[in-house]
């Protein structure tokens, strides 16, 4: 059974939401965190990665399910690791079943269970990774990473189409990004509970220097429980794909429904100019090259 969220006003559906977080922070004791975090990268593919993951019958949704509430999609990520984490341990455990719904879930499903989130800044935070290594350090962590210069450009396009980004071109945007970050890394690193949305959402070059941001967690996350995937061979392939996570999870593979192949938040293809394309794809060989070493493969987009 499921209700529908467009019959509710607003503030019912707020208080809905109260209620449900604090019930869930009262039994948090009773929640286990993390099996595993997807930790990006934004525009990369990791929406449909993660609900993909949700159609094994062995992974769980977060708390509460969609099933049983007025929304329209599981919650993917809860951000604690980046923007939330001055919530405190209680919030963020408040987000995951209980011992009993595992137990339950297990039941149905013939095995033991799994539960994750999905937050893409985690990838790119300056703190994320420590503070998961320090809270979760057991669990394991999964990366979705696309061609950087098109993961940039359809970073900006979303900024654009959400009406959040006021500059009108892609080059005016990577003109400015220097001086939009500059000094808020090291906010964030020192003033506490501080949230910058340059950072996070116009920071369209930066995000896709991948090497740098994924050896962060190296640091905290031993090889053996960080599984990379590449966007283009997932979409080529998203049944291997998908069995390569469960593998690493710990889980058989199941079969996908063929709804499972949905491309989740898919944009308008659009032209970008041949001279930026260049010159991003200079600015990222570097960096591509570090990740291939990392990763000990070639990458599709470095193929001439």
């Amino acid at each position: 059974m499921s209700v529908n969220r467009d019959l509710l006003p607003e503030p019912v559906i707020g208080a809905g939401r109260t209620l449900i977080r604090r019930y869930g922070m009262t039994t948090a004791a009773l929640r286990p965190g993390p099996d595993f975090l997807l930790i990006g990268a934004k525009r990369g593919g990791s929406t449909s990665l993660y609900y993909g993951l949700l159609e094994h019958p062995r992974i769980m949704p977060l708390f509460p399910s969609a099933r049983l509430l007025p929304k329209r999609n599981d919650t993917k990520g809860v951000h604690y690791f980046d923007s939330h984490y001055d919530e405190g341990e209680s919030w963020y455990r408040s987000h995951f079943p209980s011992l009993a719904a595992r137990r339950a879930a297990a039941k149905r499903a013939g095995g033991p269970v799994v539960v994750g989130e999905g937050s893409p800044y985690y990838l790119f935070h300056p703190l994320a990774a420590e503070r998961a290594g320090h809270d979760v350090p057991d669990t394991r962590i999964l990366l979705i990473l696309r061609d950087p210069v098109e993961r940039a450009f359809s970073h900006y396009r979303e900024r654009r189409r959400q009406h959040a980004e006021e500059l009108a071109t892609f080059e005016d945007a990577l003109a400015a990004e220097a001086d939009r970050l500059a000094g808020e890394e090291e906010k964030i690193r020192t003033v506490p509970g501080y949230r910058s949305y340059a950072h996070e959402q116009q920071s369209y070059r930066a995000q896709s220097e991948y090497a740098p941001h994924l050896r962060r967690w190296l640091l905290h996350f031993p090889p053996e429980r960080v599984h990379v995937l590449v966007a283009e061979e997932f979409y080529a392939d998203q049944q291997s794909a998908i069995d390569g996570v469960a593998s690493f999870l710990g889980l058989p593979s199941a079969p996908l429904p063929k709804a499972a192949s949905k491309v989740w938040n898919p944009a308008p293809s659009a032209e970008l100019k041949d001279s930026t394309r260049r010159a991003l794809a200079e600015h990222y060989a570097p960096f591509n090259a570090d990740l291939e070493k990392l990763l000990g493969r070639e990458l599709p987009w470095t193929k001439p």
